[in-house]
């Protein structure tokens, strides 16, 4: 098992479309460990995205990023950070296929609606930063659907 952090974008909250976009993953067969509403802080933003302090989008990103709140949760499951990266499509929407979050729903490279963590180590750091009390462990009966235990055995 595997687990990621995923942000739900200001732009997501504010059009509405959090929801749609929720039920992606959870139509996928991730578990949800944990979520919240919240408003990331301008020191919560520099903290997630110091790698890119120097870049020349930084402050417009964090001005982005703390203009409205975020759904940010953890999911779970197997090789979880592949497919929600999958499911999320390319940064850029215009450039998304059909089917994916930013395909299906964005139009921008900035305002592309969901953030999820790049590798395990990211994912790692930044549940740490996004959710310090924990995750919630629970039995997801889900998962005896989602998949083939036989299957999965096997790798």
């Amino acid at each position: 098992m595997e687990r990621t952090l995923i942000l739900l974008k200001p732009d997501a909250v504010q059009r509405g479309i959090a929801g749609q976009i929720l039920t992606r993953f959870e139509q996928k067969g991730l578990k949800i460990v944990a979520m919240k509403l919240m408003q990331i802080t301008p020191e919560l933003a520099a903290k997630h995205y110091e790698a890119h302090k120097e870049r020349p989008f930084y402050p417009g990103l964090v001005k982005f990023m703390t203009c409205s709140p975020v759904v940010a949760m953890v999911l779970e499951g197997i090789e979880a950070i592949a497919v929600c990266r999958n499911l999320m499509g390319k940064t850029n929407a215009r450039e998304s296929a059909p089917g994916t979050i930013r395909g299906d729903f964005g139009m921008s490279r900035s305002y592309n609606l969901v953030h999820g963590s790049d590798g395990p180590e990211a994912a790692t750091r930044e549940i740490g930063l996004f959710f310090p009390e924990g995750v919630v462990k629970y039995d997801y009966a889900a998962m005896n659907w989602a998949y083939d235990p036989v299957e999965e055995l096997k790798k």
